[in-house]
């Protein structure tokens, strides 16, 4: 069976939202899904002061861990047009992966969220690609036989690059049904891709 990890970082929830839809849409497609967060790099304190949540059910990731799935979608915030940086930091610790090659071949994805319409969430998934392919993976986006990514009757996020959702300059909304819908589909999308290539490879 294809396994699937969604590995993210979410320092509000909402991110933690969108990765359990992602989850939900690979799970619909078959694939064992499983759920993983990158550590925060500030003290709890800190945390704690600004408000974010800590305690998020997922847990912690493991570098190794990642070369065990079929399939990496990666969910990270925009920070000024690019992934946050626990994710980051998280992701330059795959040095041992690289020089193994331990990822080459397997489905990478990215969603994200932004606080405004314009607030870099192409930016931040196209950034975060170069990552991915340096580990030799193959990317696939949010297609457009994903409908919901047309029409002008609301304002929400996600584009070919990716499923993404619009929070809010202070955080206060978080991802409506459309965006859900984006990542659930998006998740489906991996995983069915993850399946059909694996089956290929083993034929």
């Amino acid at each position: 069976m294809t396994r699937v990890l969604v590995l993210y970082y979410s320092a509000w929830g909402h991110i933690e939202s969108m990765a359990h839809a992602v989850a939900e849409g690979a799970s619909q497609a078959g694939a064992t899904v499983s759920i993983r967060r990158v550590p925060d790099l500030v003290p709890m304190q800190i945390s704690e002061n600004e408000g974010s949540p800590i305690n998020q059910s997922a847990p912690l990731a493991h570098i190794d861990e990642l070369a065990d799935y079929d399939a990496i979608i990666i969910g990270t915030p925009t920070r000024f047009g690019s992934m946050a940086a626990p994710m980051r930091a998280f992701l330059e610790r795959a040095g041992g992966l690289w020089s193994r090659n331990a990822l080459v071949g397997k489905v990478g994805a990215i969603f994200t969220t932004s606080g405004t319409q314009h607030g870099g969430q192409e930016t931040t998934i196209l950034t975060a690609m170069p990552t991915l392919f340096h580990l030799g993976m193959i990317v696939v986006g949010l297609p457009y036989t994903f409908e919901g990514q047309a029409g002008l009757e609301e304002v929400k996020g996600g584009s070919p690059y990716g499923a993404g959702a619009i929070v809010g300059s202070d955080g206060e909304r978080m991802p409506t049904a459309a965006e859900l819908a984006g990542a659930r589909f998006q998740g489906h999308h991996v995983a069915t891709l993850a399946s059909r290539l694996a089956h290929k490879l083993a034929a």
